[in-house]
């Protein structure tokens, strides 16, 4: 229930409560005052008609000894007392009014339905106001709560934007009441959160792009050392920080939110074959060479990233049983960037290597692209909160530096995909690329066809991608 209909119940019950007290309050003191009236009317008459009983003048007023007298008012007039009595009982109230005048008793009577009448018209204006009343308070409350619920959901609205890295939105300041308070509050909390985040982005592209030259230096003179296995490890060493360099840097450029996709159009099935040899593996049915992505693959947790010299190269069948299976359920063209797509897939093939346990699954469902593996799955701060850069815990991989799946996700949002993270029932870890949106009807000689299709590979000695950055 929300806040709009809650303060709208509240305001209309309120409402309704108080139009009922009202009407009850109304309703006895009315009702009192009447038979105070009328009793009072009553006994004077009746003290006028003993005095002229006891002087002798009969006007024929008085009803002498009625046997119908009720019983209370009887008792109370045989110990000495005056007093007025209201009969309810039959089908028209009577009002008596009765004393002793010697061994007899003198009574007055009357009809007292006029005022019942009266109470009864009363009561129904007072219900008529109290439902009209209600209805007001209820449209009051109803407008109340629409405006303060609007100005709510457009403050919950511009802290999501917030949240999801729009750091420029801004809660609209309209007020002086609590809301505007908190809006202030949540503006300046805002801006303070975006210049640490500006600072940290700038800090850590400045430092990667220093880098960059005396890193690419490095490269270099390791190519030249003669060949043995020291030289061999400082080569290994000095691709991996170029890697990790090129990854910081690649994160700060999402960051900046300055990338653009260029589209075309693509059977799904061959970009993930692709993404399969890009990322070490041999893929797909037949033959063929993929271009590798460059750049580290994703992760949960791995240091860093190994790139090996060129495009993994594909001959002959795909073996069943290697590590990487791909199963195309349902193909389809989609419109979108092939480097991107192919980028985020590397990553989520080479997280799950590194990091899950074989067999690694990679299934295109019609626009949906899962990569599954039967490892320990996916840390509960991940699922919960999304990938972070530079917070990650350990896998089988070891711990790393978390840009992986930082990079994945940014890929994702320049192509206006979904990314998401599962730890499936049956085990293991799931990550899901949901590019439907990117769909397009199928042309003549593109992709399709129902029916799966199966393909499996093995480790690839040269295929390009690397290591993964960290679950």
């Amino acid at each position: 229930m929300g806040l709009r209909v809650k303060i709208g119940i509240a305001i209309a019950a309120t409402a309704a409560v108080v139009a009922v007290l009202v009407g009850v309050l109304v309703h006895h003191r009315t009702v009192n005052a009447q038979l105070d009236l009328s009793g009072h009317t009553l006994d004077s008459r009746l003290q006028t008609t003993v005095q002229d009983r006891a002087a002798g003048i009969d006007t024929g007023r008085g009803l002498i000894n009625p046997k119908d007298l009720p019983g209370p008012l009887r008792a109370l007039v045989e110990h000495g007392r005056r007093g007025v009595y209201l009969e309810l009982g039959g089908r028209t109230p009577y009002l008596w009014a009765a004393t002793k005048l010697g061994p007899d008793i003198v009574a007055l009577k009357r009809p007292y339905d006029r005022e019942q009448q009266t109470v009864r018209a009363l009561d129904r204006m007072l219900w008529a106001a109290g439902a009209a009343g209600t209805g007001l308070g209820c449209v009051v409350g109803l407008l109340v709560a629409h405006r303060l619920g609007r100005r709510l959901t457009v403050s919950a609205a511009t802290a999501q934007r917030i949240a999801e890295g729009d750091l420029g939105a801004r809660l609209p300041r309209t007020g002086n009441d609590e809301i505007a308070q908190l809006t202030a509050a949540v503006n300046t909390m805002a801006e303070t959160l975006a210049g640490r985040l500006r600072a940290e982005r700038d800090v850590t592209a400045n430092i990667a792009h220093e880098l960059r030259t005396p890193v690419a230096g490095l490269v270099t003179a390791a190519g030249l050392l003669p060949p043995s296995r020291p030289a061999e490890m400082v080569r290994e060493r000095a691709e991996r920080v170029r890697g990790l360099m090129e990854d910081v840097l690649e994160v700060a450029r999402l960051d900046a939110r300055t990338e653009e996709a260029d589209q075309e159009v693509r059977p799904l099935g061959e970009l993930v074959r692709r993404a399969v040899s890009a990322s070490g593996q041999a893929g797909g049915q037949g033959g063929g060479t993929a271009a590798g992505t460059g750049g580290s693959t994703a992760g949960r947790g791995a240091p860093g990233a190994e790139r090996a010299a060129g495009p993994a190269a594909v001959d002959g069948p795909a073996a069943v049983d290697g590590p990487v299976r791909v199963r195309v359920l349902a193909d389809g063209l989609v419109e979108t960037d092939p480097r991107r797509v192919e980028r985020i897939l590397v990553n989520l093939i080479s997280n799950a290597r590194r990091h899950g346990a074989e067999p690694v699954t990679v299934e295109v469902d019609g626009g949906l692209i899962r990569v599954r593996d039967a490892g320990p799955g996916f840390p509960e701060a991940l699922l919960a909160h999304g990938p972070q850069r530079f917070r990650t815990s350990g896998g089988r991989g070891g711990p790393g530096l978390g840009l992986g799946l930082t990079i994945a996700a940014g890929q994702a949002r320049v192509l206006g995909a979904g990314l998401r993270f599962a730890n499936p029932s049956a085990g293991g870890a799931q990550a899901t690329v949901d590019l439907r949106g990117a769909l397009c009807p199928e042309r003549d000689g593109g992709a399709g066809g129902a029916g799966a299709t199966d393909g499996a590979a093995g480790a690839g000695e040269s295929g390009a991608g690397g290591a993964a950055d960290g679950r």
